[in-house]
């Protein structure tokens, strides 16, 4: 379509023009501009254009009415810059002399017919002494009316209203930029001081088109330029800069241009399900380990990435030219290379990066060894950028650069801090080149919220908070262990890399683990450290999935862990970058109880590793440990033990090794004591296993019956309560002993709530003993998880020492999920016996521990499949049908 196909837009000007026709206009402007871009038309005529065509528009319909000459009509905003995308609010101020009421009827009349023709439109109605006022109260109505212009009207007004609000009247430069600095750290803020948010919005984000804009309004403000172009021709940016700001903002207007379109309205927010349809849109397909929207988002981090280390060189600058020119200065020299300048530390000459290549890697040791300097000059940064070049392998080779990158690595403080300003100055990635592989690398999924280069750093910076006594609250054994470790620099050297292969396709632990031991030995480690740096790198999922997938109350999976590390110092090392890596993959999915779990396994496997693994416990002698333990206590409240024994007759030996003896007085007290002999016996507290807090054990004793865990499971699906691990002990008096520890829907243990517990212990005993009464609840699945409908995936396998099949099943998380198992559990005959629930994000991956009616592991084959292939059609189907 062209503007051929537009209806001359001053035949529309006149008065008495439909509604309806005002529309079509609107129409055929928008699926010409829509046409154009799918043919992709340079983005900046589009945005433009649709502006023009807009300003031809409002000025036909403003002179439709009779007006004087003490009234203009002025574009303000965005709109004022003379951009409009496709559903971008247009900003409007009506300006007037003295007495807007003169024109109370025409205004109203305009603004309405504007509402009725579906413009979208901002506006306000103001004198200009009314403008003059607010503008002077508030930053912002200052900056739009920096960028406003003339529509219509008596365009003097307006220049009249410039004068009055410019930087001599109002907000002189140095108080404007000092205000808008501080908007731009609040809204940066609001998004976690991060450019890689899983849901950006590529308008306000940090890297977004407001940090573009961030730069203009200074440069209009304190120089008077109208144009960033100004700013190269007065060598406060770069030629070079100014293609990354001018090529960035086209690709995020290419972007935004295509999410309104997409949307079909103003959207600024890259969704999950834009994120897809878009990545299809720019030309992107699913391959070479990385699926199609993976690969868009990674284009969209970078751009970013590059604007937003921009923008903090050019308000560096701003804030060193501006608030600071007049500031007496302090300047030491530390050697023939730097020098800090008012806490910044600078070059002594623009030509030192070129004589000493080395500097490059000096410059992080000096920040990382000296508190009396802040941050790096502005003019310094801009010098490193343009020094990459420098950094080749036989940079790389030289030994000098090692150095300096291990002692950076030992440095007592701030390693994590430069490693960042590394990266954000471009020359980790030129150091390390596979870590130019994972920068901007997003994955598509809930459970990973930053991009793998993102993720990698804040590990990092988890490593070192490990040694700020503030943080041993937080992380006491963590931060306990960290002490002790005889190389910290091994610890952060795994954290760099443990992730350093992803995208790649495979196995990235083992890809990862040839490129640390390659790396370690390049830098010159002796073998012994190199092999722990990659042992660490292939063995980082190790713990955490022994902790959250394994029955870690059993001696055996214990004995196997305790193989694996080998030696109490592999096992200190794997417990602090484990600990490092979950909080910096999602810190809102470190629980109390994840926490606990970690610390229970970390424990236990000490224990075996100091006993000797040649010395393993013997099963019979925990189990009659355990009960002497528990006898000794009962004996206290008045029980003998022959009553105790009788209690615990048919009672399985797996009770007595997975429960610790206070649970088990606790349980044994309240069965003797219930009133009626086949009453329900529920029990809450916080805790119960090993250094258990923040989380809620519920043990329930009840007869068993067919479809006993869908009924516990549909009551604590009611009740908002997360069940995070599941003992089930069968006894062959036809009850069943079953221990919960749960977590609430906000992530918190019940706690000590008297009403809830007793809510609760209600509740669940009624659903128990009238399950008819009780309908299944019906809580939505959030709009997130709804897209990642991704199909079911299980696997069975058998546990021939516990006589016991395993049984993993991954799949979307949604509600009901546990009861839904439980229900073909039935169908199948099937006897839970223990469960690990472990959420990640939008997915679960949950263990089963499962036997047949009698016991037994089930080793038909044909039965292993239809039980998978039933779980996967439920599942399945529920996802389908909740996404239609």
């Amino acid at each position: 379509m062209s503007d051929a196909a537009l209806p001359d837009i001053h035949a529309l000007a006149s008065p008495g023009q439909s509604i309806k026709t005002y529309k079509s206009y609107l129409n055929t402007l928008s699926e010409d501009l829509k046409a154009r871009f799918e043919a992709k038309e340079n983005i900046r005529s589009l945005v433009t254009l649709r502006a023009q065509r807009v300003d031809e528009l409002l000025q036909g319909i403003w002179h439709s009415y009779q007006w004087g000459d003490d009234i203009a009509l002025i574009a303000v905003g965005g709109y004022g810059r003379g951009e409009l995308h496709p559903y971008s609010d247009i900003d409007l101020l009506i300006l007037t002399t003295d007495d807007k009421h003169d024109y109370q009827e025409n205004i109203e009349g305009l603004i309405t017919l504007l509402w009725d023709i579906n413009l979208e439109i901002g506006h306000s109605v103001r004198t200009l002494k009314e403008c003059c006022q607010t503008a002077a109260e508030d930053i912002t109505v200052a900056t739009n009316l920096m960028e406003s212009r003339t529509l219509a009207g008596n365009p003097s007004l307006h220049e009249k209203l410039m004068d009055n609000v410019g930087p001599d009247n109002i907000w002189p430069s140095s108080d404007f930029f000092r205000a808008k600095w501080d908007e731009q750290i609040t809204r940066h803020r609001k998004f976690a001081n991060s450019e890689y948010n899983l849901e950006p919005n590529i308008k306000s984000s940090p890297g977004g088109l407001r940090d573009i804009q961030m730069i203009g309004w200074v440069v209009k403000r304190h120089f008077g330029a109208q144009s960033i172009d100004e700013l190269a021709e007065r060598q406060f940016l770069s030629k070079e800069e100014l293609d990354t700001l001018k090529e960035g903002q086209d690709f995020l207007w290419k972007v935004r241009f295509a999410l309104h379109l997409l949307a079909g309205r103003e959207e600024d927010r890259l969704l999950f399900d834009h994120q897809r349809t878009l990545a299809e849109q720019f030309g992107f397909n699913d391959g070479d380990g990385k699926l199609a929207v993976e690969q868009f988002m990674q284009q969209y981090y970078r751009w970013v990435m590059h604007l937003g280390a921009l923008n903090d060189v050019l308000m560096q600058h701003f804030d060193e030219t501006i608030l600071r020119a007049c500031e007496a200065e302090t300047v030491f020299e530390i050697n023939s290379r730097f020098r800090v300048r008012n806490g910044h530390i600078e070059v002594c000459n623009a030509k030192v990066f070129n004589k000493t290549p080395s500097a490059l890697m000096e410059i992080f040791v000096l920040m990382a060894n000296n508190e009396g300097i802040d941050g790096v000059r502005a003019s310094t940064i801009r010098l490193i950028r343009k020094s990459h070049h420098l950094i080749n392998q036989q940079f790389r080779d030289d030994p000098k650069n090692k150095r300096f990158f291990l002692e950076l690595l030992k440095s007592p403080q701030r390693v994590a801090l430069n490693l960042r300003r590394m990266s954000r100055f471009g020359i980790l990635d030129k150091f390390i080149p596979a870590f130019a592989g994972i920068v901007g690398q997003m994955q598509h999924d809930l459970f990973h919220i930053y991009s793998v280069d993102a993720h990698t750093l804040e590990l990092i910076k988890n490593i070192s908070r490990f040694r700020y006594p503030s943080m041993v609250e937080t992380f006491p054994m963590a931060c306990r262990i960290m002490q002790r470790l005889p190389k910290q620099e091994l610890l952060y050297l795994a954290g760099l890399f443990h992730d350093i292969a992803k995208g790649r396709g495979g196995d990235h632990s083992s890809l990862g683990a040839v490129d640390a031991r390659e790396f370690c030995e390049h830098i010159g480690l002796n073998k012994r450290d190199g092999n722990l740096v990659a042992w660490l790198v292939e063995k980082h999922l190790e713990m955490s999935s022994v902790s959250q997938r394994k029955d870690i109350q059993d001696p055996e999976v214990i004995r196997d862990f305790a193989l694996t590390m080998g030696d109490i110092q592999h096992l200190d090392y794997l417990f602090c970058l484990t600990v490092a890596d979950i909080n910096a993959t999602n810190p809102t999915l470190w629980t109390s109880w994840r926490a606990s779990l970690m610390r229970q396994l970390y424990a236990e496997t000490r224990r075996a590793l100091r006993r000797g693994l040649e010395n393993p416990i013997d099963k019979q002698e925990w189990i009659a440990e355990t009960q002497l333990g528990a006898i000794e206590k009962l004996e206290d409240y008045g029980f003998t033990e022959s009553e105790i024994r009788t209690l615990w007759a048919d009672t399985g030996e797996d009770y007595f090794i997975r429960e610790q003896i206070d649970d088990i007085v606790w349980h044994t007290r309240a069965i003797a004591s219930r009133i009626k002999a086949n009453a329900t016996v529920v029990l809450i507290k916080e805790g119960g296993l090993l250094d258990h807090a923040g989380v809620s054990q519920i043990f329930v004793h009840t007869r068993a019956r067919v479809g006993l865990f869908a009924l516990l499971a549909e009551a604590m699906e009611q009740l908002d309560l997360s069940i995070q691990d599941a003992r089930i002990y069968s006894s062959g008096t036809g009850y069943t002993l079953d221990t919960f520890y749960v977590l609430g829907a906000d992530g918190e243990s019940i706690g000590d709530n008297p009403s809830r517990i007793a809510h609760i212990i209600e509740f669940m005993r009624e659903h128990l003993e009238n399950p008819e009464q009780f309908s299944a609840g019906n809580r939505r699945t959030p709009r997130q998880m709804r897209l990642f409908s991704t199909p079911t995936r299980t696997s069975i396998t058998t546990d021939l020492n516990k006589g016991q099949t395993v049984l993993e099943v991954i799949t979307p998380d949604r509600p009901g999920l546990l009861a839904r198992l439980a229900r073909i559990f039935n169908d199948f005959h099937i006897q839970l016996q223990n469960a690990k629930i472990a959420t990640l994000g939008e997915r679960v991956e949950d263990v089963f521990f499962i036997t047949d009616e009698n016991q037994r592991p089930i080793e038909d084959p044909k039965l292993c499949e239809d039980i998978q292939r039933a779980i996967c059609l439920e599942l399945d189907k529920k996802a389908k049908n909740k996404t239609l």
